[in-house]
């Protein structure tokens, strides 16, 4: 780097204290000294560009924004208390504390919040379509083709089909016109340039979440507290007869907590002319009363809140039940008599009405349940996250729930006062038709709350309590946002207001059931009285029908009575008094009255509640009044000045109360003269609850006293002062004030959190303002201070306080932005009495100042040794200072005005605390970092006006001295277990100042930080993770790129050396610009030092890539995404968007390649995904292909081949350390600086490298193309199989489900309606799991819980942008090369270069591309063709046999374009190839092979396409003048013939793709018709395989390995000899008999040196391995271990030969494991199932009366395999048309319809011979090799298929197939067929031996299996058996038979039968030991029934024929009957009848 003039003189040297680190890091890790920012600034902004530093906003001097908000209000008028009346001090500052503005400190350039790429910048990209469609050569699945009528099989057959009778595709114009190599290039680049996307990162999706620390979550702003609102309206309220007005009451109660938590709603839902009854009784209506709907809040739902609704009526005279008699007997519909009685009772009610109109009764009540609206599930899943809004919050510790929760605080939009997503509570109507009646004696809340558990119970209420039938409608829905026209609870309208409506909503004040951490924002002042119960029982005179009159008094007299009660429904707002209900003729009432009262803002302790008692007559009496008093009570509102609530017991005084009552409490009235008449003699009789809900009363005993002793401080009041029951003088004032601070903390969290920000705001006053107190100073800071540090720590640790994701308190954090104001020095300075204000402030100015001398000088001398300070000497000054000063007479206590800065103060002690106090300022440091930033941006902001002040005189040394120490202490804190919050705050904290205070004093903090850390840290990912995190939020700095000086960097190739101090010796000009322009490229000293910030995040990455130690990977994600948000934001970042501005960033980020290139081999490799595609089988369906384990993915083939994919070229380790998105995302910042840095540049670079260096970069290349491949996202649903689960276990492993991280990768796992398969072999899969969680803004943070059902305009924009991204990456990637290829043409070492270009670009084919990038990348093929043809057809050949295959690929593509562009690139190809070697045999043969592979393994792959570029292949043959004469055009046209007769297969194939076996019989005969050209039956056996794997036909797909193997075997037999390969196919034979096909190869046919003939990469020592060990992977997976061995026989030799011990090691634990597995599965495995399937019928063509066996998967049964193919040949005939027989008798074929097709499906058994018996011991051996099969077919004489025992015939048939199971098919022709028959003697014989051999094996199976035992035994001795062994003897042992030719057949009977019942014998006896005690019976019933059995059998088995014991006579048998001996069928345990 060229260091600028001067530079040197601003290095700052500075002391840096020596550490002792147990590390051993890196040498470049320790930071470097910076520059002297300031003074470096100063000098170069005057000879910078100045137009370019204006660009950047010329570095704003201050870029901090002060601005006062209006606080948000959610009222029209914000809440007040009442005018015109003197508030105390304490109200004053609360109403204050709620109406004042917020002052809030902005940025005034904020950076788009980084992370949040914000939604229009991917719209604006999104509009950004391409001028070239953006179609993408799609992999998915087009159409499924399915078997055609039968008039299409009539289709032209393969070779027939012309190719010139199709039209040809348009060709390019200019392809054959002669044009210079650099002017082709020149175009190309012109063309690529044009029509590009400015910002990369744009279309990037945004870095995970769990990194960007950078975010500093916008704290809430504070309101006032809402839970979940519920709008209830109610509609209607009818009974069955309409007789009198009727009131509904309606609140919350939550049963299980026992408590009302709403206040009570008052409705009328009366008609018209039955409200008129009670005229007389309302004077007015006011609006508010008349609502009909309520707003309730819930914070807690659950499953136990109720809705009550109390109805009560006017008073009448009767109990309840007799009032409610006429509703349960009588409806208003019906006539008569009925009609007059309820006419009768109307009146009856008008008049009782008009009497007792403003009394009211209980009546009924309806309890609803709202469990289905808060549906249970919803509100586990929602709780804690509205707990954490209202405060409360589960685990603190999970990261994830807190970002989560900081995101969504974030984001929330500020008008919603609702927490919840509304949709997750259901819109409820409901029409309730029964009403409970109300019980007289049970009206009390606990009543209520057993009803209501009853209720839920059982809800069998109604047999216990009267039900009155009646119709209630109500809707419950969630309350929308703004619901207009809506009141608070204190009756206050709410925005917006609408003038117009008639019935207004009312909000219903929540009471709830636990506490809520919200701090008060609005003034509320309310009081709710609750009288419960009265006891006159013992009264002297009668009192029945009783009501309380409540009153609020200011004063004694009647008259003064406050208009301050709420009223009820239809009535006046506030009213002086209220009535409770009244019970009938009941002594000893409960009341549920609850009386609202809004308390004045003064109280005096004249304020009281009145009670007055009263008996109502409710019959009119003559003369007697309706109300006789019958008592009195009171209580006094303030006690001791503080409000009264709780319970109280009150007395009763008959009496009229005496004067000054109200002074004293009921209980404790003095004695009275004349004495005051008590019921029951002053006991208390009068039970009532009173609460407050209060923002003003604190309610709590430490806030009451510490704010009535502040206040006593500031405003004059009188001592002593009275506070509880103490009295306080001046003197004490003091020492109770400071125990009242201590004391502040012990408060009760709930109040404190509630007064949260009053007690703030004294406490910092009393740090900064010293007071006078009785003329002493009296100096509270340091308790304020530590007061403040008390109730931070407590707030941080209350569990159910809410933390943002940084760990900082909620409530903290949204005081500091919004609520914390500065203790404001202009206050007046309070009057100071006789003292003069001026010497006042003089005299403490000196006082402070010297006492913070002192302070100071001790921690300076501390801290810093230089300082020595003589103590004495201070105390001296501060004598002096006092004596001269002090004067008399200073009284009262004074405040003086604020002299020491707050900032200076705050810093001040937070250096001087100790102990706990210093720990915990340290742990929550953030919460005085802030403090300290607002402050000092405050006072600047006020100080800059007036003034302009630079940055390095704004603050005294002093401070900075603070400042320093702090740093430095809080980074010595980094170890503790908080240490990454302490590390973040304290970046934030440094992020501030670098916008305050001296630019190079901040840098020098930041580079003690870094060094000190390294001292202190043990753990090196630790280390690295901390200034990772530390560095990215100072590099979020808004003027970032300004810190770093970047338009210092020479972004350009410089032209000349610049005189700098490294150009003196350099020697020559020339070879000094080569250093310095690599130099750009390296991380020096110099340009850490110059570009401080952008250095050390360099450092902290390339340490992190260095490192191996433990948890590294994670750190290593963090470094790459920290310098990836950078980028982000420079591209988001509408400053940088200038061209000449991103060079110059890109110049700065220049280290950053050298640093990517140098960890290249760590980079994960996508391409080893990548490749087990192309060709190789690109399906459409990657679940299945992920169910292949050992799918033909020739990835390890390709390895082994030591293919031309091999990666790592340049010969670097394989350690593989990044994870795919770390690599992603360092890959992307590769190539955004490769974008925009300078082309020049890079080019001269380019040109400079070695060859070696080219090569990593063409690697890294290699991987970007694989890594930014576009995704393809419609993956197909059936994608969910059983594998799911292993997989999600093997995805948790691999990509380490940690954290948030783990928890994204399950959320985004599957989201619904696409599953996206996130295997790691899936080929889909390279990036797709970062695909996923990319798409964060789009799944994650959205409030409905992770939205997963994205709209398909989503989908489609998002398949947009990362198409977008693909072909923006794709083609900086093709720009990249065209300079290797420029760079390297010029430098004349293109031979190992080009190679790699070209691997790059074939790779960048084989990838799904958009056909603006195909185009482009064509033209560059053919630049390259044209330029370097014979060195590529001479020297890279295996790069032309897959350049060949992927341009074939394009030219089946469905888009014209791509087809156009790769037809002429194929075109070309050829061309050049013949006149380079004029015979392109090698061309043609690639081509042909490719095009085998293509169609054998592309299920979607398109022949129609590629026939139409055949034709224009022609087309250009044709035009092309120059090759006419050549016999080009004649061999171009051979080749196209050659071509299209293969695809005439494929067209074949097409037909049976539904027809699996006859797919592969079709691929077989074609693999069989190249058996003269080897490498086309390779790939053919190939492609065979891949079916078959997808099949999952593991084994057939294996065996066609195994005959490639065998193939390649051959050939290199013929090519050398060695002894350790094998020799030929023959040494196969022991895999399978059937590979001896392929040594048909031979010399004759064959030469293998012919050019062309085997050149493929598989014959080859390491193809052939390859093979084998895909063979040996599928065997495994297939179940066929032993096979695995026979393969491993003959891989061994070859890998021992070649010393390959990794190989060998690897080869011997897979046959340990196969070993393994032999023994642990060895019965239990599943091997195939055999059916002999027949076809019959002239539909079939060439399957007609063919006879196949085929092979099924383990377990088939007979319909299934009967099912599908009827299914499938249904489908072609018809279904009509089909029929299966049923039996499995010959088939006569005349007898068959000729119109229809059939098909015989018989089960058949594997059938060996005795002697082969021998051989075949294990289970498998049974089952492998097969060529043999067997069925049996039951028959009779008369052709029935049954009969009776003596008639039953049978015969056998034994098939024998063309070759042995498993083979390369899954069906094999029958060639042989041979019948025995059996006559039913014989078939006695073998069922008996069938039978004991059943119970042999039952008895001795091991372990024994007692339910298997007893039921052979049953069905052999039971005694009801049919058919049974009796009735067999009997049928042929009872008599002799009377041909001699049955002698033999007779005596073999006699003997199975004397083994039977032996072995039932043996039997029985091992049953008895094994039964239980419960089956003795069961045991005796079988021990008799043998009994029995054995004595049937005796004498038919003893009976023997006595010729057989004579001389020997000779049979001649027939052979039927003879070739049983020799007859053996295979184990019966895995057979299967049909």
């Amino acid at each position: 780097f060229t260091l600028q003039p001067g530079f040197a003189q601003f290095c700052q040297r500075s002391l840096s204290t020596p550490g002792f680190s147990t590390l051993h890091l890196p040498s470049f890790y320790d930071a470097v000294d910076p520059l002297d920012f300031e003074g470096f600034l100063m000098m170069q902004l005057n000879n910078l560009d100045s137009e370019l530093a204006h660009e950047l906003g010329d570095f704003p001097e201050d870029d901090l924004d002060v601005v006062f908000t209006p606080k948000e209000c959610r009222t029209l008028q914000p809440s007040m208390p009442e005018d015109g009346v003197e508030l105390d001090s304490h109200v004053r500052d609360c109403v204050q504390t709620y109406l004042r503005d917020w002052l809030i400190v902005n940025r005034k350039q904020p950076l788009k919040d980084r992370q949040e790429k914000p939604h229009d910048v991917h719209t604006a990209v999104g509009c950004k379509r391409f001028c070239c469609a953006f179609i993408f050569q799609q992999t998915g699945p087009r159409h499924v083709p399915t078997l055609h009528e039968d008039t299409s099989r009539t289709a032209p057959a393969s070779c027939d089909f012309d190719l010139r009778s199709l039209q040809p595709d348009p060709r390019l114009e200019n392809l054959l016109r002669h044009v210079s190599a650099e002017e082709f290039e020149r175009q190309n680049e012109e063309a690529r340039r044009t029509n590009r996307h400015a910002e990369l990162l744009a279309l990037y999706p945004s870095v995970d979440e769990e990194d960007a620390v950078e975010i500093r979550p916008v704290p809430d702003r504070p309101k006032e507290h809402l839970g979940n609102r519920i709008l209830v309206k109610l509609q209607s309220l009818k009974f069955d007869i309409e007789i009198e007005p009727l009131f509904a009451c309606i609140a919350l109660y939550d049963i299980k907590e026992r408590k009302k938590i709403s206040e009570n709603f008052h409705c009328d839902l009366n008609p018209d002319s039955l409200r008129g009854f009670l005229r007389s009784h309302t004077p007015s209506i006011d609006p508010s009363t008349q609502a009909r709907s309520a707003v309730f809040s819930v914070t807690y739902p659950s499953s136990d809140i109720y809705l009550v609704i109390k109805i009560e009526k006017v008073l009448q005279q009767g109990e309840i039940g007799d009032c409610a008699e006429p509703y349960m007997v009588l409806k208003e519909s019906e006539a008569g008599k009925t009609k007059e009685k309820i006419e009768k009772l109307k009146a009856q009610a008008e008049s009782f009405c008009q009497r007792l109109g403003k009394y009211r009764m209980p009546f009924a009540w309806i309890p609803i349940s709202l469990t289905n609206f808060f549906n249970v599930s919803t509100l586990e899943r929602e709780i804690p996250e509205t707990e954490g809004l209202n405060g409360r919050k589960g685990s603190t510790s999970d990261k994830k729930a807190t970002l989560l929760q900081a995101r969504r605080l974030s984001e929330r939009s500020l008008s919603s006062e609702d927490n919840y997503p509304s949709s997750n509570f259901k819109t409820i109507s409901l029409t309730l038709s029964t009403f409970f009646k109300q019980e007289g004696d049970r009206l009390s809340d606990e009543d209520l709350f057993k009803f209501l558990a009853d209720f839920k119970r059982s809800s069998s209420l109604q047999r216990r309590i009267k039900t009155l039938p009646g119709t209630l409608k109500l809707e419950i829905s969630p309350a929308p946002e703004n619901l207009g026209y809506c009141l608070t609870p204190e009756l206050l309208p709410v925005k917006p207001f609408p003038e117009n409506r008639s019935r207004p909503h009312k909000e219903i004040l929540e009471f709830p059931i636990r506490e809520v951490y919200v701090p008060h924002t609005i003034y509320r002042n309310l009081l709710y009285v609750y009288p419960q119960r009265l006891n006159f029982a013992n009264r002297p005179a009668s009192a029945r029908n009783i009501t309380i009159k409540i009153q609020f008094m200011c004063g004694e007299d009647p008259s003064c009575a406050m208009p301050v009660i709420f009223g009820k429904s239809s009535g006046p707002e506030f009213v002086q008094e209220i009535y409770t209900a009244i019970t009938y003729h009941n002594k000893s009432p409960d009341f549920y009255e609850e009386v609202k009262i809004k308390l004045p803002a003064k109280l005096t302790e004249k304020h009281h509640l009145l009670f007055t008692f009263y008996h109502i007559s409710c019959q009119p009496k003559q003369g007697a009044s309706v109300e006789t008093v019958v008592g009195y009570s009171w209580l006094p509102i303030l006690l001791n000045d503080r409000l009264q609530t709780g319970h109280y017991c009150l007395p009763v005084a008959l009496d009229k109360l005496p004067f000054h009552y109200s002074i004293h409490s009921p209980e404790k009235v003095p004695s009275q003269t004349p004495p005051i008449k008590w019921v029951e003699g002053h006991k208390g009789v009068f039970n009532i609850e009173v609460q407050a809900v209060s923002s003003v009363h604190t309610q709590d005993n430490h806030l009451e006293k510490f704010f009535t002793l502040c206040h006593s401080l500031e405003s004059q009041v009188t001592f002593p002062i009275r506070l509880m029951d103490q009295k306080i003088t001046e003197a004490t004032l003091e020492h109770e004030l400071k125990l009242s601070i201590i004391c502040l903390n012990s408060s009760r969290l709930e109040p404190l959190v509630l007064f949260l920000h009053l007690v703030l705001d004294k406490l910092f006053q009393l740090a900064v303002q010293p007071m006078v107190i009785a003329g002493q100073t009296a100096n509270f800071s340091q308790f304020a201070f530590e007061s403040v540090v008390a109730i931070v720590n407590s707030l941080h640790n209350s569990k159910d306080l809410s933390k943002d994701q940084h760990g900082r308190n909620c409530l903290l954090a949204s005081y500091v932005y919004y609520v914390f104001r500065l203790p404001d020095p202009q206050r007046e300075v309070a009057k100071l009495g006789n003292i003069d204000a001026i010497v006042a402030k003089e005299f403490f100015f000196l006082l402070i100042h010297a006492s913070n001398k002192l302070l100071q000088s001790r921690v300076i001398s501390c801290s810093n040794p230089d300082i020595t300070v003589t103590q004495a000497a201070t105390d001296e000054e501060v004598k002096s200072i006092m004596s001269s000063k002090v004067r008399e007479g200073m009284t009262t206590a004074t405040t003086l005005s604020l002299l020491l800065h707050f900032h200076e103060e705050l810093a001040l002690q937070m250096v001087v605390s100790t102990g706990m106090v210093r720990e915990t300022v340290f742990k929550y440091a953030w919460f005085f970092f802030e403090l300290l930033v607002r402050y000092i941006s405050g006072v600047l902001y006020q100080v800059d006006e007036k003034q302009d002040n630079p940055r390095r005189s704004r603050f005294s040394d002093r401070f900075k001295d603070d400042i320093t120490t702090i740093v430095s202490v809080v980074t010595s804190e980094i170890e503790s277990e908080q240490a990454e919050k302490i590390n973040i705050s304290l970046a934030f904290f440094l992020y501030d100042l670098l916008s305050l205070m001296d630019r190079g004093f901040v840098f020098n903090l930041i580079k003690h930080y870094c060094n000190q850390l390294s001292n202190k840290l043990n753990s090196l990912s630790t280390l690295i993770s901390m200034r990772l995190e530390f560095l990215r939020i100072l590099c979020s700095h808004e003027h970032y790129l300004n810190l770093n000086l970047f338009f210092m960097t020479s972004a350009s190739a410089p032209a000349s050396p610049s005189p700098s101090l490294s150009s003196q010796n350099s020697s020559s000009c020339s070879s000094f610009q080569d250093q310095k322009i690599a130099g750009m490229f390296d991380l020096s000293s110099e340009y850490r030092q110059q570009h401080f910030l952008t250095g050390l995040l360099f450092t902290e990455l390339s340490a992190a890539l260095d490192a191996d130690s433990e948890g590294i990977s994670k750190v290593q994600k963090k470094a790459v995404s920290a310098i990836l948000s950078l980028l982000s934001s420079h591209d988001l970042d509408p400053r940088c968007s200038k061209k000449e501005v991103k060079i110059k960033i890109a110049a700065l980020y220049l280290p950053l390649v050298g640093i990517i290139l140098d960890s290249l081999p760590q980079l994960h490799d996508f391409t080893s995904k990548t490749l087990i595609r192309f060709g190789k089988g690109r399906t459409g369906n990657p679940e299945e292909e992920q169910e292949s384990a050992g799918a033909i993915n020739q990835n390890v083939a390709l390895a082994i081949a030591g293919n031309q994919f091999s990666l790592r070229s340049s010969g670097i380790s394989q350690s593989a350390t990044l994870g795919p998105d770390t690599t992603r995302n360092l890959l992307i910042c590769f190539l955004w600086i490769m974008k925009n840095a300078d082309q020049n540049l890079i080019q001269k670079w380019i040109a400079d490298l070695p060859s070696m260096q080219l090569n990593r970069i063409l690697d890294l290349l290699f991987i970007c193309v694989s890594c930014f491949e576009y995704k393809v996202n419609k993956v197909s649903t059936q994608a969910l199989q059983k594998s799911r689960d292993v997989k999600a276990r093997l995805e948790e492993a691999l990509l380490r489900g940690e954290g948030a991280r783990g928890e994204m990768m399950k959320r985004c796992r599957i989201p619904a309606g696409t599953s996206y398969s996130l295997s790691p072999w899936n080929d889909r899969s390279a990036g797709l799991n970062e695909n996923l969680r990319w798409r964060k803004e789009q799944t994650h943070w959205r409030q409905a819980n992770e939205r997963q059902d994205k709209t398909k305009a989503e989908l489609d924009q998002e398949a947009l942008i990362s198409g977008n991204l693909a072909t923006e990456a794709n083609l900086i990637i093709l720009d990249m090369q065209e300079n290797i290829i420029q760079a390297s043409f010029a430098a004349e070492c293109r031979d190992n270069l080009l190679g790699g270009v070209l691997k790059v670009l074939v790779n960048s084919l084989g990838c799904d591309q958009s056909t603006t990038y195909l185009t482009h990348c064509f033209a560059t093929l053919r630049a390259l063709i044209a330029k370097f043809g014979d060195f590529l057809f001479e020297e890279e050949v295996e790069q032309c046999a897959d350049l060949c295959q992927r341009v074939l690929h394009h030219c089946s593509s469905s888009i014209d374009v791509t087809r156009t562009q790769a037809c002429a690139t194929l075109y070309l190809l050829m061309r050049y190839s013949f006149s380079s070697t004029s015979n392109f045999a090698r061309v043609k043969m690639q081509v042909t092979m490719s095009l085998a592979s293509l169609v054998g393994k592309s299920p979607e792959f398109n022949e129609e396409f590629l026939r139409r570029s055949l034709r224009t292949i022609l087309a250009y043959a044709e035009e092309d003048v120059d090759m006419q004469a050549t016999p080009f055009p004649l061999q171009v046209e051979e080749l196209l013939c050659n071509l299209n007769s293969i695809l005439s297969d494929t067209v074949k194939m097409r037909e049976f793709q539904e027809d699996p076996e006859m797919l592969m019989d079709l691929m077989y005969r074609i693999a069989k018709g190249y058996q003269t050209s080897p490498d086309l039956r390779l790939t053919w056996l190939q492609n065979m395989a891949e079916k078959h794997t997808k099949r999952k036909c593991y084994t057939e797909a294996a065996m066609c390995l195994v005959h490639a193997a065998a193939l390649v075997a051959e050939y290199l037999s013929m090519l050398e000899d060695h002894s350790y390969l094998p020799v030929g196919s023959v040494s196969f034979q022991n895999i399978s008999s059937n590979v001896l096909e392929e040594s048909a190869v031979s010399d004759d046919v064959l030469s293998p040196d012919e050019d062309g003939i085997c050149s493929g990469r598989y014959f080859s020592e390491s193809g052939l391995v390859g093979l084998l060990e895909q063979a040996a992977e599928l065997f495994s997976t297939g179940g066929l271990y032993e096979t695995v061995n026979e393969v491993y026989k003959i891989v061994i030799p070859i890998l021992e030969a070649h010393r390959d011990f990794r190989k060998l090691t690897l080869t011997h634990s897979k046959l340990q494991k196969a070993f393994d597995s032999i023994i642990n599965k060895g019965q239990k495995r599943m091997f195939g199932t055999y059916f002999r399937v027949g076809f019959y019928g002239s539909k079939f063509g060439d399957l007609d009366e063919q006879e196949f066996v085929y092979k099924e998967p383990a377990i088939t049964k007979l319909p299934e395999i009967s099912h599908r193919l009827e299914g499938f040949y249904g489908q072609c005939f018809g279904e009509d048309a089909v029929e299966v027989i049923k039996d499995s008798a010959p088939v006569d074929k005349s007898k068959l319809d000729p119109n229809k097709a059939y098909i015989q499906i018989t089960f058949v058994e594997p059938y060996f011979d005795e002697y082969e018996m021998k051989d075949r011991v294990t289970y498998f051996e049974k089952n492998f090799n097969l060529c043999r099969f067997m069925y049996t077919t039951p028959f009779t004489m008369d052709g029935r298929p049954r009969g009776e025992l003596s008639e039953q015939y049978k015969r056998n048939t034994i098939l024998t197939t063309m070759h042995a199971f498993p083979y390369i098919k899954t069906r094999i022709n029958i060639i042989q067929k041979e019948e025995f028959i059996l006559t039913p003697i014989e078939v006695a014989i073998e069922d008996m031996r069938k039978k004991t051999q059943e119970l042999t094996a039952a008895t001795n199976q091991e372990p024994p299996d007692a339910k298997m035992l007893q039921m052979v035994l049953q069905g052999s001795v039971g005694a009801t058996v049919n058919q049974g062994p009796l009735e067999v003897a009997q049928v042929f042992l009872a008599e002799i038979p009377a041909d001699p030719k049955l002698y033999r057949h007779h005596n073999k009977l006699r003997l199975c039968f004397k083994e039977f019942i032996m072995r039932c014998g043996e039997a029985v006896d091992k049953n008895k030991r094994l039964i239980t005690a419960d089956q003795r019976e069961y045991q005796q019933e079988l021990k008799k029934n043998y009994g029995k059995l054995k004595e049937n059998l005796r004498p038919m088995i003893e009976r023997k024929i006595p010729e057989l014991y004579n001389a020997v006579v000779k049979v001649h048998s027939t052979r039927e009957s003879f070739h049983n001996h020799s007859f053996k069928k295979y184990d019966a345990q895995s057979s299967q009848s049909t």
